[in-house]
């Protein structure tokens, strides 16, 4: 069974996600705050497939919760928020969220979301290749990490992550914004939405990739963007 954490300061709310989750197959832990939630995160973090984080909470919020785990773990997050403001989207993102949902919202579409992540993180898919490799990198599907020709860790956000992994699956195609949105974030990117742009040069930085004359993650005007480099893969024993 896959394990996740909500923390949610509304008990209602905990609840209903606790049952309908778990109807569908899934182990749930509950916490109502920050102190609850930091415990139950230490306590099951090497079990989790993922982390549901509520941004008001009445110790804390999630974004201070978002960047201890982000920074202890690779485990995809989604956040809860019940502001319109774009800003507080991109701030969640920007720390590692891997995703972000607007209160309010059905359980369906959050079951939806949890399943897409899973997707896009490779679990239970016995088939796909375990490691990339291209210029000296290696990607690592199963620990979510990516170390370099001297076999020192490349630090990346849980979108950095989602990002390079679907880039090494598709080398050499050319891939446009929306594309890569639906893919990394499970929705596409509107006319005036440069998150996606600005994330790709995150990458490109964590990469060592010139932003000014790519080599590795190459803009195609008016098309998208390519992974040039030439890639490998290994399977798992």
């Amino acid at each position: 069974m896959r394990k996740i954490l909500i923390v949610d300061d509304d008990q209602k709310t905990r609840a209903l996600l606790k049952a309908y989750l778990e109807k569908n197959q899934y182990e749930v832990n509950l916490a109502h705050d920050g102190a609850s939630f930091m415990a139950e995160f230490q306590r099951y973090s090497d079990e989790l497939s993922l982390v549901i984080l509520d941004v008001m909470l009445p110790d804390t919020d999630g974004f201070a919760l978002c960047k201890i785990v982000r920074g202890r773990s690779n485990v995809p997050i989604i956040m809860l928020t019940a502001s319109s403001d774009e800003t507080d989207r991109v701030v969640g993102l920007e720390l590692g969220a891997d995703d972000y949902i607007a209160k309010p919202y059905s359980p369906r579409e959050l079951l939806a979301r949890i399943k897409a992540i899973h997707r896009r993180m490779g679990i239970d898919n016995a088939a796909a290749p375990r490691h990339y490799h291209f210029l000296g990198f290696t990607l690592d599907t199963v620990e979510r990490t990516v170390v370099d020709a001297q076999q020192q860790l490349v630090v990346l956000s849980g979108l950095d992550y989602q990002l390079l992994k679907y880039f090494v699956e598709h080398p050499g195609d050319i891939l446009d914004r929306s594309v890569l949105c639906e893919q990394t974030r499970g929705r596409d990117a509107g006319p005036l939405d440069r998150s996606l742009d600005v994330q790709i040069s995150k990458l490109r930085l964590r990469l060592g990739d010139d932003g000014k004359q790519p080599h590795i993650i190459k803009t195609v005007r008016g098309a998208g963007y390519v992974f040039s480099a030439d890639v490998t893969t290994a399977l798992p024993n």
